[in-house]
């Protein structure tokens, strides 16, 4: 599978409380369950206006397909291609 970035805007998403976070990634969660597998969550960051997740999936429309079926936009998809970290420099 690919990794991705899925840039998602959602405004006032950093306000959310605990509960209201919970019922979104249930939502998520449910969509993912309907696709079978072909898509995985593997977290996200969540800030002001937006959330950064992080998936992997076989390619891009698996994960427009989640985006459809929860409801949270995929305003911007990337396809990662590399991974480097401060241990990469040793």
């Amino acid at each position: 599978m690919k990794r991705y970035v899925i840039e998602r805007n959602i405004p006032g998403v950093g306000g959310l409380n605990g509960a209201q976070l919970k019922d979104a990634c249930a939502t998520s969660n449910a969509a993912l369950a309907k696709l079978g597998g072909k898509v995985q969550w593997v977290h996200s960051y969540v800030v002001d206006d937006k959330t950064f997740c992080i998936y992997l999936a076989d390619d891009e429309a698996q994960v427009q397909a989640h985006a459809e079926l929860s409801g949270f936009p995929a305003s911007k998809v990337s396809e990662v291609r590399s991974v480097i970290e401060p241990m990469t420099a040793i």
